[in-house]
């Protein structure tokens, strides 16, 4: 394939050239069948959000899945500038590295985790303390009222769901 060098100018004319020399479209291909939706890994947890993050379309997004950390995600904020200007920045770089999905978003990076509701990224910086310390996400609560033990699920399930 050459490769062709174009000035502002004639930018036009290439493109009406390229569209020229390519053959008239015959028959639309019929889409390709969506891939069905991959299996959670068995070092991924899935999570809701408090609130939710709300996209620039105005979507909220409440369900995600994190991964566990391995020792480079760690490690990898520490050499990152931002980080280095601003110590507290180091939580945001982190969880955008373990977070896997957050709705229909799969690319969650550091401007994501940003523009999240600071109830979020507190629930989020404790999710993945739970995962990455302790291996799982409950927690062993006592009732104020009657004062009984029992263990609850920290992954967004809501209350009288199995």
């Amino acid at each position: 394939m050459r490769r062709r060098t174009v000035s502002g100018g004639g930018l036009e004319e290439v493109l009406d050239s390229l569209a020229a020399a390519a053959p008239a479209p015959t028959e639309a291909p019929a889409p390709a069948p969506a891939p069905p939706p991959a299996a959670r890994r068995p070092d991924e947890f899935d999570f809701e959000l408090p609130r939710g993050y709300v996209d620039d379309e105005g979507r909220t997004h409440r369900t995600g899945t994190m991964r566990l950390a391995t020792a480079r995600d760690e490690l990898r904020p520490q050499i990152d500038l931002r980080v280095k200007e601003n110590p507290a920045y180091l939580s945001v770089v982190l969880l955008s590295q373990v977070i896997t999905r957050l709705g229909t978003i799969t690319d969650v990076h550091a401007g994501v985790v940003e523009r999240m509701y600071a109830t979020d990224v507190a629930f989020l910086q404790d999710f993945y303390r739970r995962i990455n310390s302790e291996g799982h996400t409950h927690a062993a609560v006592t009732c104020p009222l009657c004062q009984g033990s029992f263990e609850v699920d920290l992954s967004g399930e809501r209350l009288g769901e199995s």
